[in-house]
């Protein structure tokens, strides 16, 4: 895994492209802080990283998108398959190089409450827990534009289609207030995110039997539980896919000056989730 990680993060730099994220990305930041904090007089840097991190749905695709997707491209994966680094070791390589080019900015970022302090009035511990949780955002975004990069062979398709992912996920809390409330709508969406859920299964494993056995038991254990007692459903989409919004996560420390130890939880558990979804995809392109 220490060679694939020294070979990526050196790649970042002589294909100028990790220079160019963390311009990117300082500059932003530093016009934030000139017209909040030193222009405007606010004593929270924690304004500046809510206000950027709209950015990472542009600065964050262009990161990831060559990640597997350049590889397969130049079929150079295959010399990754081939080599003695097991999977779990050129996934975690590839990943841990980016999420390095990524801490660079954060570990700059450190800088700006000093110098807030150092004007008057700071408060380090809010400034410090949202460094942190933006820094986790990034890597929960940088995990889900490998995944994408991983199912693709051209660069600019993983970077737009990580782009219209993480949007989506930016507009997560907008997107919830559309979805119904009553049981049966509940139930009937519930029942199409578990045969989507199943269908990725059957993508990844080919196996057919495992695939119905499932969605005949979400179906009827469905049908079970409405009929028994459908109450259950009413607000379930809300509830369940309420746990995808991410910025709410970020946000929260802003508004409340608290670190929500299960929203850590949650970053950790999502980016999790698809650096397994990548593993997966690359063990079926490589016994393909």
């Amino acid at each position: 895994m220490a060679a694939i990680y020294k070979r990526e993060l050196k790649s970042y730099f002589h294909s100028m492209i990790g220079y160019v994220f963390i311009a990117f990305l300082m500059v932003f930041i530093g016009i934030y802080f000139m017209a909040y904090n030193l222009n405007y007089g606010y004593p929270y840097f924690s304004y500046v990283l809510n206000s950027v991190a709209f950015i990472l749905l542009i600065a964050i695709p262009v990161l990831t998108m060559r990640s597997f997707a350049e590889e397969r491209k130049n079929r150079t994966d295959q010399l990754l398959f081939t080599s003695p680094v097991n999977l779990f070791g050129v996934v975690m390589g590839k990943y841990l190089a980016m999420v390095t080019i990524f801490a660079i900015p954060c570990a700059l970022c450190l800088i700006f409450p000093l110098i807030i302090k150092a004007q008057g009035s700071a408060y380090l511990k809010v400034d410090y827990l949202t460094i942190l949780l933006f820094f986790l955002l990034g890597c929960v975004y940088i995990a889900i534009g490998m995944f994408i990069s991983s199912l693709t062979e051209s660069a600019i398709l993983a970077a737009i289609g990580s782009f219209g992912v993480l949007l989506i996920l930016y507009l997560w809390s907008g997107v919830m207030s559309f979805l119904p409330s009553s049981a049966g709508a509940n139930a009937v969406g519930l029942l199409c995110i578990a045969t989507l859920l199943i269908w990725l299964v059957w993508h990844m494993t080919k196996n057919w039997l495992l695939a119905a056995c499932l969605e005949l038991a979400a179906v009827v254990g469905g049908v079970i539980v409405f009929v028994v007692n459908s109450s259950i459903f009413e607000g379930a989409l809300q509830n369940i896919l309420g746990n995808l919004d991410l910025i709410e996560i970020f946000t929260g420390v802003l508004s409340n000056n608290l670190l929500d130890v299960s929203g850590i939880i949650r970053y950790l558990t999502v980016a999790g989730v698809f650096i397994f979804l990548t593993m997966q995809m690359i063990q079926k392109r490589r016994w393909s």
